[in-house]
């Protein structure tokens, strides 16, 4: 089916991204990273995971060493430094990290740091099958789930609420007529990357329904979370340890 065709979107249909392909042109990821920068900045990716952060953080005595954050499958570092960024401006004491299996997209999310003066660190990591730390209180995860299989999708939901200390935040898109809608609008307008253009809508196709994403999480083991949708058709999954 044509890509920009209206797709049937009761079912779940998770096709192979350009994104994730191995041997991508360096230059092609580079250019892809960027269109995704500006996707997240206009969609306030980050706004969405900070406010139950800053509420986390708000409820520490004054003399509590800073929360370590951990951001998996981080990309180019975008939601991690602008999580970094809002901490600095509210005065909270926030110490993030990112990890992605793309020692390239590492390495691009180790430059923006240095770039906009932010301490932030990024390690190549794959959140599947390398250990994981148990060093952070917070674990955030955004639009990485809906590259998963279903059962690799409730793997990672059960290791990282095993891993986090506190609290647990998951945000992706939403398998909607309107999510499509934006998708293929938004992809056009906001970047040049035909990659960025084509996985847009592969990603939406290849995305949860909240009923879904709940079902994960009981399965997964992760009982009473707050489950939530937030602009622009996504979800925030948020899980804190009892």
């Amino acid at each position: 089916m044509p890509l920009l065709s209206w797709p049937p979107l009761a079912h779940r249909q998770r096709l192979p991204e350009l994104m994730d392909q191995p041997g991508l042109d360096p230059e092609q990821h580079a250019q892809a990273l960027v269109g995704l920068r500006r996707i997240n900045a206009i969609s306030r990716s980050a706004a969405c995971l900070f406010n139950p952060i800053r509420a986390l953080a708000r409820d520490l005595p004054p003399d509590a060493a800073p929360l370590r954050l951990l951001d998996v499958a981080c990309g180019g570092g975008d939601i991690a430094l602008d999580l970094a960024a809002l901490a600095q401006r509210h005065g909270l004491a926030l110490a993030v990290e990112g990890c992605d299996i793309s020692p390239q997209a590492v390495a691009l999310a180790e430059a923006r740091a240095r770039e906009r003066g932010l301490d932030a660190s990024f390690y190549v990591a794959d959140v599947l099958a390398d250990p994981q730390p148990d060093r952070f209180d917070i674990i955030v995860s955004s639009l990485f789930l809906h590259h998963l299989d279903t059962a690799d999708a409730e793997t990672l939901l059960a290791r990282l609420a095993e891993s986090s200390r506190q609290l647990l935040l998951i945000s992706d898109l939403l398998r909607t007529p309107l999510g499509y809608g934006l998708a293929m609008a938004g992809t056009q307008l906001l970047s040049r990357s035909p990659i960025v253009h084509i996985d847009g809508l592969l990603s939406v196709r290849g995305a949860f329904q909240l009923a879904e994403v709940a079902a994960m999480a009981e399965r997964a083991g992760l009982h009473g979370v707050d489950l939530r949708r937030c602009w622009p058709e996504r979800f925030l999954l948020r899980w804190a340890r009892g």
